[in-house]
């Protein structure tokens, strides 16, 4: 089976593409790529060579460019998860949001639809539900709970996981969703909450926090999260959501103290900043219907963070030469007025 995997040069695309091509000697994978700021060829070093892998550097909204690499290729998979995904960026950058997550998907569903494949895959997030409140512990996100959407980004997410459950029901398209929780492990952009917070501590600057810090995210290690989007690909049913989530809730501030810990940084360096516009509260996923099919997270929180800290560590050549590209520019601008 041949899979085009676009945003695959990405965090979540690239650990995915490390492990499956290794995974599954017999089939093909094509990555496709727009190597924007977040996307990095160097994450795909260990697999650049491999016989069964070949890069394309392309845009997911190049409609021209798309329809010549669905008659090239001829996919037999299409796993998206090209997209633009740090909340605060849409915040700045709401047109660039809605161009790739949803332009771009009805760009890869409307050539799907042209060539013919076995299966779409949407890889989209939990954020599309909103929040739940911080003393409801007995909620979680269901796969058919309201979409709720408080961010450009999650209603640019939303907005794409509805074209293609509706591409599924109109016009028959093979298509399955998986929303996830949030993710940490190796290769993350140092935009994201543990890896900034690591690279902060390291250098002994001031770790922002937003408002109390007590926001509650439900955490997954990639390796189960790509474990859990290779099932649904492959033996999932058409027109489907699954919620993929890990059962570890963690406040913010819980986060940043086990990381400077670890670190055996002080918790002095915390420094809470004005907070997010439309800060989401909590957010849990219900994973049952996973599990159901066979999918359960194996890397428990404590042991994942471990790894995560010390991969960033051991890795700055990777850390510094993705940064330069943007982060440092990125985040001078955003929180040069939250004080």
């Amino acid at each position: 089976m041949k899979f085009l995997v676009t945003g695959g040069a990405g965090f979540i695309g690239g650990n995915f593409l490390l492990e499956m091509v290794k995974k599954h000697p017999d089939d093909q994978y094509v990555c496709l790529d727009a190597l924007t700021y977040a996307g990095n060829l160097s994450t795909l070093n260990d697999i650049k060579d491999a016989k069964n892998f070949e890069f394309v550097h392309g845009n997911i909204c190049d409609k021209d460019m798309i329809a010549r690499l669905f008659k090239e290729e001829k996919p037999d998979y299409v796993i998206n998860f090209a997209a633009e995904t740090h909340v605060d960026r849409a915040s700045l950058y709401p047109d660039l949001f809605i161009e790739t997550n949803v332009v771009g998907t009805q760009t890869l569903l409307d050539a799907c639809r042209s060539y013919g494949i076995k299966r779409y895959h949407q890889v989209s997030t939990d954020e599309v539900y909103g929040d739940l409140p911080l003393e409801a512990k007995d909620e979680f996100f269901r796969e058919d709970s309201m979409i709720k959407p408080s961010s450009p980004y999650s209603a640019s997410k939303a907005s794409a996981d509805l074209l293609c459950l509706a591409y599924h029901r109109t016009f028959g398209l093979p298509v399955t969703v998986s929303r996830c929780s949030n993710n940490y492990g190796p290769y993350q952009y140092p935009e994201k909450l543990i890896p900034f917070m690591i690279q902060k501590a390291l250098k002994n600057e001031p770790l922002p926090v937003y408002g109390t810090g007590l926001n509650v995210r439900d955490w997954l290690y990639v390796s189960d999260h790509c474990e859990a989007i290779d099932l649904i690909v492959r033996h999932g049913v058409d027109g489907n959501v699954y919620n993929v989530g890990g059962h570890n809730e963690k406040t913010n501030m819980q986060i940043v103290e086990i990381i400077l810990k670890q670190m055996e940084k002080p918790e002095s360096l915390i420094h809470h900043v004005q907070d997010r516009p439309g800060h989401d509260l909590r957010y849990a996923i219900d994973p049952s219907k996973m599990n159901a099919i066979g999918w359960t997270n194996k890397v428990p929180f404590e042991e994942g963070i471990k790894k995560t800290i010390e991969w960033n560590l051991a890795n700055k050549q990777w850390i510094d030469s993705v940064s330069s590209k943007d982060a440092n520019a990125f985040f001078a601008t955003y929180y040069q007025n939250r004080k």
